[in-house]
């Protein structure tokens, strides 16, 4: 199991990767954004933990120009930034865990362990998912809608993804939270209303008949039909 820790803080990327090599991780270590974008994008790395505050490139620029290119490796941020905002921010960016400095090593051991599982969970899916005349296809990262494109955002592709496995049931904000953004609390932010809405306007503003209710109440469901 390959890791790259993209980090600046010389003391911390060493204790860091002694305590990884120590647990049987492959440890690489770059200390520039720039260059650990490059590395990322290009090298075969099953995980990334990432410091947000990186000279070259930062962290949240990092992320989102990785989901970009098209790369689904999971990212563990770390870093001194701990406001709720700031975990906000880099889990929007296509971050997968978020964990504040000062940390325990046991913690983010098993965070980078539950990444490893999810990450071979979602290679025993289903590539292809189609709800009527929408259809996603996981492997080329594409989403269509009668033969139309439609280009989503890397959150919004995970969105829609959820919501399509789901497909004729009602799926809570809470349920949302936990399986797209990784949140285990409530941000008390407006960040699931935000994504729904630029959904909705990209996957039903150019049909006649809407595939995303929201269910007053309850939540959202994706197919035809009333909420």
């Amino acid at each position: 199991m390959r890791v790259l820790v993209i980090e600046d803080d010389r003391e911390a990327a060493i204790y860091l990767a002694r305590g990884l090599r120590e647990s049987g991780y492959e440890v690489d270590h770059m200390a520039d954004g720039s260059e650990g974008l490059v590395a990322a994008v290009s090298g075969d790395y099953d995980l990334l933990v990432v410091d947000l505050m990186l000279p070259g490139t930062d962290g949240i620029s990092l992320i989102a120009a990785l989901r970009a290119a098209g790369r689904a490796t999971p990212v563990l941020i770390l870093s001194a930034l701990g406001e709720v905002d700031d975990r906000v921010a880099g889990l929007k960016a296509g971050g997968d865990d978020y964990l504040t400095k000062p940390y325990a090593f046991a913690d983010l051991l098993a965070r980078l362990e539950a990444l490893q599982r999810r990450g071979r969970a979602d290679q025993t899916v289903d590539d292809r998912l189609e709800v009527a005349d929408l259809v996603l296809d996981r492997a080329r990262h594409r989403v269509t809608r009668a033969g139309q494109t439609i280009h989503l955002q890397p959150r919004e592709f995970r969105l829609l993804e959820y919501l399509m496995r789901h497909a004729g049931h009602v799926v809570t904000r809470t349920m949302l939270l936990e399986h797209v953004w990784d949140y285990h609390f409530d941000p008390q932010t407006n960040v699931i209303d935000v994504h729904v809405s630029r959904l909705r306007a990209k996957m039903d503003r150019d049909f006649d008949i809407p595939l995303l209710h929201t269910v007053r109440g309850a939540g959202y469901r994706l197919g035809y039909g009333d909420p």
